[in-house]
């Protein structure tokens, strides 16, 4: 008989945790009776036909952070009520507290939460910043366990929230999948020198410095993705009369086709998990820029430097990748311009993309959910 497996997620809109979902109930739905568990209903990623979905609400995303506070509780009680799984795993900070404080209400399933970003550097600033990091000292250690998806933000949840143990798993690609939706036909681009980058426009990917950075650039740079942001960074990009170099594409079910065609993939974010985008990135054969945020991009491109390490003033040429200080356009545009120029160091990042893509293929990483689920 199968083991009942609960998924809480607030939606599947188009992030890197939710893709990571998706993946997951395609590829663990043969083992498990999966139910997935939503508070919004913005769904972009496919959903297997044989998945059942409830929702714990129709949360508006613009509410404000002490409704949303006042509600775990109640929601928490819900999600116990419609509950009656053995294992109950959990992805971002909402759906995490709910988790807990359903254990807390003596849920009876094995709770798993699975933390995706760098919590201290997430949540650093004003009052709901710091409600966040409250009930991250108070409830995740309450976990039956406790996932990170890179080791940078599991070494913050153990040295800065006191969460004793934590398991690190790296999100998953499916390498199959990305190579044959990178074949579709899309024509986008001219014979400018094209950067492209993915992710949400809100004001942890930092996208502001990577428009600026194109003034003295001589490229065009493609944005995939949407956000609380796209109006904002809409008048940037006019004010700095960069209409015909910088193109918001919006959000983009098949970003694979429009990476495979492009010259670079730069990322400017202030703090990460592990960024599914690099992988993404690698996996088409892209020469990568990333800043060096605490967790994440080092791992992924230079996993036999020091860890702990973050440059600060300089630019690193390391393994898979050119890694640059965080919120630094002068150096953001000296990496930049140096893959422009240099066609040797290009190619070597292009020979080794796929080849370090495939540490994180999904038939190496699914077994390590599977451990975790079954211990």
């Amino acid at each position: 008989m199968k083991k009942k497996l609960s998924i809480l997620i607030y939606s599947l809109a188009s992030g890197g945790a939710e893709r990571v979902v998706s993946v997951l109930l395609d590829e663990l739905k043969e083992k498990y009776e999966i139910t997935l568990f939503l508070m919004n209903d913005t769904i972009f990623y496919d959903i297997p036909k044989n998945i059942k979905i409830i929702y714990l609400e129709n949360s508006n995303p613009s509410e404000s952070g002490i409704k949303k506070l006042l509600k775990l509780p109640v929601l928490a009680w819900k999600y116990k009520k419609l509950n009656d799984s053995d294992i109950s795993v959990s992805f971002m900070n909402r759906s995490n507290y709910i988790n807990i404080i359903a254990k807390i209400l003596e849920f009876k399933s094995k709770v798993i939460i699975s933390e995706r970003a760098m919590p201290s550097l997430q949540h650093k600033n004003g009052v709901q910043g710091f409600i966040n990091k409250f009930l991250i000292k108070r409830l995740y250690r309450k976990a039956d366990i406790v996932i990170g998806n890179s080791k940078g933000n599991c070494r913050d949840l153990v040295n800065n929230f006191n969460i004793q143990e934590v398991k690190t798993i790296y999100n998953l690609i499916d390498l199959k999948i990305i190579k044959e939706l990178s074949k579709e036909c899309v024509n986008y681009r001219d014979e400018k020198f094209t950067f492209i980058t993915i992710g949400r426009l809100d004001r942890g990917k930092n996208h502001k410095i990577l428009i600026e950075s194109m003034e003295d650039i001589d490229a065009k740079l493609y944005i995939i993705g949407d956000g609380e942001l796209r109006d904002t960074l809409e008048k940037q990009i006019e004010s700095l009369n960069l209409q015909n170099k910088v193109i918001l594409l919006g959000k983009q079910s098949n970003p694979y086709k429009y990476l495979v065609q492009s010259d670079c993939f730069v990322f400017s974010s202030l703090y990460e998990g592990l960024p599914n985008v690099l992988l993404e990135a690698l996996s088409c054969g892209l020469p990568i820029i990333s800043t060096d945020c605490q967790s994440g991009p080092r791992e992924i491109l230079a996993p036999n430097s020091d860890l702990h390490f973050q440059i600060e003033d300089d630019i690193e040429i390391s393994e898979y990748g050119v890694l640059t200080p965080l919120n630094d356009i002068k150096r953001l545009s000296t990496a930049m311009k140096l893959i422009i120029n240099d066609e040797d160091l290009r190619n070597k990042y292009r020979n080794k993309a796929k080849n370090r893509a495939s540490d994180f293929d999904i038939k190496k990483i699914i077994k390590k959910f599977e451990d975790v689920f079954d211990a």
